[in-house]
């Protein structure tokens, strides 16, 4: 089965708002740190929104105040609520995973494109596309 699934991804004019969800059948949840990524059409691959391994949230500074990732422990689910979008956030979205570690002190301030280094799995990501 696959490890990482994400879904929830569309299409949406620009200001519009969508919310991703991610679950692991294939991870023991619990031992895990989420995140998201997105990769935008011919770009790298950068970090959007993790949650540290004491639930603790960190975001890249371009989506600050709009985006917000959160889990349900009890259905283990992971989302990211994207607010007022802009064409910019056109891409594939990925959840990701790695082992429970302290990680909020690596990801905060640094380049998003680094995130990737401290995730060992990825789903296969869903599409956003912002457009009017």
């Amino acid at each position: 089965q696959d490890r990482i699934v994400e879904s929830g991804g569309g299409s949406v004019q620009p200001g519009g708002s969508l919310r991703l969800s991610c679950t692991a059948p294939g991870l023991v949840y619990d031992n895990y740190c989420m995140a998201w990524f997105r990769q935008p059409p011919g770009k790298e691959r950068e970090g959007v929104a993790a949650l540290d391994d004491d639930g603790s949230a960190i975001y890249a500074d371009s989506v600050k105040g709009r985006f917000t990732i959160s889990e349900e422990n009890a259905n283990r689910t992971v989302f990211l609520q994207m607010n007022s979008l802009e064409p910019d956030g056109t891409g594939m979205y990925y959840c990701a995973a790695r082992r429970k570690a302290h990680i909020g002190f690596i990801l905060t301030g640094a380049d998003p494109t680094t995130w990737a280094d401290y995730f060992s799995y990825f789903g296969q990501g869903t599409q956003v596309t912002v457009s009017s």
